[in-house]
């Protein structure tokens, strides 16, 4: 490795990232210990270059995504986030001023989300840049919101605005001709800096019988909950919400209404409760918009405005 070495970068970069549970590093591993009558919840993500990002991408976007998607994990199980582990596979082009930088956007990341270093590896690879980041966060003991726990006559919900994910990867590779430079532009950032709603997935403790979060797709990630829960679903079309940019690119080439439902990268959560859900969690201040109902069998029915079924592959969302 290149410039200061692993050992220097850990030193120089990494260690001045790390709780005091983790002992600047210099252990062979670290202690965590969740708050009493809590449990911890783990998730943990990969972000490949040319896969998970296009490669244009500033250092400190990358950290900010690579942690922000973990983040949306804990999230839509009701977590708050603690800490994380990083392990960092890098080619040996990898300057030590790219890793500075990645580090700076890790600690502008920490500062915002109050989480911490625990420790992690890196390795010298003739691959892509491969980083993965494992996130602890906590629950009080048995409260974890789970995709098992929709029943029929529960009402599905979505946080935020649907397919920006997916149009702003199309946005930033230039895939949008349609799109005026604003409109990309702002859709090209949902999808480099997607928004973990920790706030809202607290409120939903105790309220929502399932969730999960939209990086598959939002009709993937609500087959997941039907799947594991026994249901079915109907999802209507014309209530899923958009943003501004996404109601000018679907306006523009209709079409994309495809994208919207089943691309990934949102990072949005997807919902099931009853039908005055968004009272009980207006304290989060999180939009949220009811899209379908749980039913009893199985599959997702997806209806355009005529309540007519629209047939879709909902296989699920491929990064890229």
């Amino acid at each position: 490795m290149p410039g200061k070495g692993e050992f220097g970068r850990i030193r120089d970069y990494l260690a001045p990232l790390a709780l005091d549970s983790a002992f600047d590093l210099t252990d062979d591993a670290a202690t965590i210990s969740p708050e009493p009558g809590c449990e911890l919840v783990i998730t943990t993500d990969t972000v490949v270059e040319g896969v998970h990002y296009i490669g244009d991408e500033q250092p400190e976007q990358i950290a900010s995504k690579l942690l922000r998607v973990n983040l949306s994990d804990l999230a839509a199980m009701g977590g708050v986030p603690r800490a994380y582990t990083l392990n960092m596979t890098l080619p040996g082009n990898v300057t030590d001023a790219w890793v500075r930088a990645f580090c700076q956007g890790l600690a502008d990341q920490q500062s915002y989300f109050g989480i911490g270093l625990l420790g992690g590896d890196s390795v010298l690879s003739s691959g892509p840049v491969t980083l993965s980041a494992t996130l602890f966060g906590e629950v009080p003991v048995g409260q974890a919101i789970r995709r098992e726990g929709a029943s029929p006559g529960d009402y599905i919900f979505v946080s935020g605005t649907i397919g920006d994910g997916a149009l702003g990867l199309m946005a930033a590779k230039g895939k949008l001709a349609a799109l005026d430079e604003v409109n990309a532009r702002l859709l090209a950032e949902r999808y480099r800096t997607p928004e973990p709603r920790i706030a809202l997935g607290l409120a939903l403790r105790g309220n929502a019988t399932s969730g999960t979060d939209i990086s598959d797709g939002l009709l993937a990630d609500i087959s997941h909950i039907v799947d594991v829960s026994n249901v079915g679903a109907i999802v209507e079309l014309a209530k899923v919400p958009l943003s501004s940019a996404g109601e000018f690119a679907l306006k523009a080439e209709p079409i994309l209404w495809k994208n919207i439902v089943s691309g990934g990268d949102d990072y949005e959560l997807v919902f099931t409760g009853t039908e005055n859900l968004a009272e009980k969690v207006k304290s989060s201040r999180v939009p949220i918009t009811c899209i379908g109902r749980i039913i009893a069998g199985d599959g997702v029915q997806l209806l355009n405005e005529q309540k007519k079924s629209l047939h879709i592959d909902i296989g699920g969302y491929r990064h890229g």
